[in-house]
């Protein structure tokens, strides 16, 4: 039987949402109108102010719709919800001041409504939000809206859901029953346990499950058969655990070849119209920054030429999508006497072969790192050495967010690497915004193998504000 539970506490958020908004700006309408003795920039009344943005407010949901607020992914993540809040709040600010630009239609009454009505509507959506969630936690206490869920296998995964499902009034679900499993294990979480799935079906009615997961798919071809024309003659969802999980990480999609129907596994999410759209952001973005950042090259560039001795770029071969060579641009950080050696040749050179091993325990990074000029190694500690690389994102080489380019030697040493591949490499990534300074030469390799494999545009948005962040705060540059 479908549970609708979900459905109603979208319309539950969307309603929420438009009456929040609504509050919010005729709050800002009275605090700076009505209450206020500071003259007003248009003679806008109540009416038409109210009767415009209500006119206007489906385009606000839609916005909040495509940033994923309506999706139980976002909602049940409170930090991703106050982010995506946050810009879908901005974005509809600024679709109402676009609105009244191109149509020369005067809203606002003054600049400082548009300042209070973003404020409260932010907070006011929060709290209307935090409410309804509250709500729903009280309902699941009562056994309203719960989805009853029937695990049928007996495989870790069975374990593991089991658990993570057995707190219900957060997750909203209820494990009637198992399948195969232990006995005795099961029990202390108050789920029944079944021999088999025809003594399920017989216990169970259907009217009360909603949902079927298979953890463990059988051998014979017919026990599965049966469970899926269960679940169908009897409106229940159904989902499956793939036998080889490792196979089904990225992007995957449903598809007929030839018709048959086949599971595409796509190594990364960055396909399609995702491509487009960095790209365009690369180009505009990255075209815009390059320009703003013009007079803090040259300035940089005429500074490192004073301070020391070699050129002011340094050009290395790295790896890009497809494992394309292109040439990186970086300010030199480096003494012209180590610059383009290994670290191993570097400090043998210097007489400080023991380094060799605290850079590499350290994950390819020194505090102190003696090959370094002075003004390298202010460079470093801002990120400003890295700059250059913007006429890199603005040729396509790289983009502006993206798994660190890989130097070709590092495919023959380092093992699925292959994976990190088939997206362009970034200027900034996961593993900058991640703390880069305290983790492993190998952990930032496995954050940027999840980056590609979870690729969204959210998460280059927000990788780009961290790195701001990072760089202001002098937090992980090394």
């Amino acid at each position: 039987m479908k549970n609708n539970s979900s459905l109603a506490y979208n319309v539950c958020l969307v309603i929420g949402d438009a009456l929040a908004i609504t509050l919010a700006f005729t709050i800002a309408y009275v605090l700076r109108v009505s209450l206020s003795t500071v003259p007003i920039s248009a003679e806008v009344a109540s009416r038409n102010y109210i009767s415009i943005l209500v006119s206007l407010l489906p385009f606000w949901i839609l916005i909040f719709a495509l940033l994923g607020l309506y999706n139980a992914k976002v909602y049940d993540n409170r930090f991703s919800e106050i982010g995506r809040l946050a810009v879908g709040t901005f974005v509809g600010i600024l679709f109402v001041i676009s609105y009244s630009y191109i149509t020369n239609t005067a809203i606002f009454p003054a600049r400082l409504v548009t300042l209070y009505a973003f404020g409260l509507a932010l907070v006011l959506v929060f709290l209307f939000r935090t409410i309804a969630r509250g709500i729903r936690r009280e309902l699941f206490r009562f056994n309203i809206g719960i989805n009853n869920v029937l695990i049928v296998g007996n495989t870790p995964i069975t374990s593991e859901l089991a658990t993570r499902l057995s707190n219900t009034t957060v997750t909203g679900y209820n494990v009637i029953g198992i399948v195969g499993g232990n006995k005795d294990k099961y029990l202390k979480l108050g789920c029944k346990v079944y021999s088999d799935f025809k003594t399920a079906k017989q216990s169970l009615s259907s009217k009360k499950l909603n949902t079927i997961i298979q953890a463990e798919l059988f051998a014979d071809y017919d026990q599965n058969d049966e469970i899926l024309t269960y679940a169908q003659e009897n409106h229940i969802a159904y989902r499956f655990v793939p036998g080889n999980g490792e196979l089904f990480v990225g992007n995957i999609e449903v598809d007929l070849f030839q018709s048959v129907p086949v599971i595409a596994v796509h190594q990364t999410a960055l396909i399609g119209w995702g491509r487009v759209i960095k790209r365009l952001t690369d180009i505009l973005l990255g075209g815009l920054l390059l320009i703003l950042a013009s007079p803090i090259i040259l300035i940089l560039a005429l500074l490192v030429s004073l301070t020391s001795k070699g050129p002011v770029f340094f050009r290395q071969t790295r790896l890009t999508r497809f494992n394309h060579k292109f040439t990186v641009f970086k300010f030199r950080s480096h003494n012209l006497k180590y610059s383009g050696l290994s670290p191993e040749e570097a400090f043998t050179e210097m007489g400080k072969p023991e380094l060799i091993k605290k850079y590499r325990d350290n994950g390819d990074q020194l505090p102190e790192d003696p090959r370094l000029t002075a003004m390298g190694r202010f460079m470093r500690r801002t990120s400003l050495d890295e700059l250059p690389q913007l006429f890199n994102v603005v040729r396509g080489d790289i983009s502006l967010v993206g798994p660190r380019a890989l130097i070709p030697e590092e495919l023959a040493v380092y093992k699925k690497r292959h994976a990190i591949l088939s997206v362009k490499s970034g200027m900034t990534g996961l593993a900058q915004v991640s703390g880069r300074r305290d983790i492993s030469f190998d952990e930032r390799r496995k954050l940027d193998l999840y980056y590609v494999q979870n690729w969204s545009f959210w998460n280059d948005i927000v990788i780009l504000i961290k790195t701001v962040w990072i760089v202001v705060f002098h937090k992980g540059a090394v």
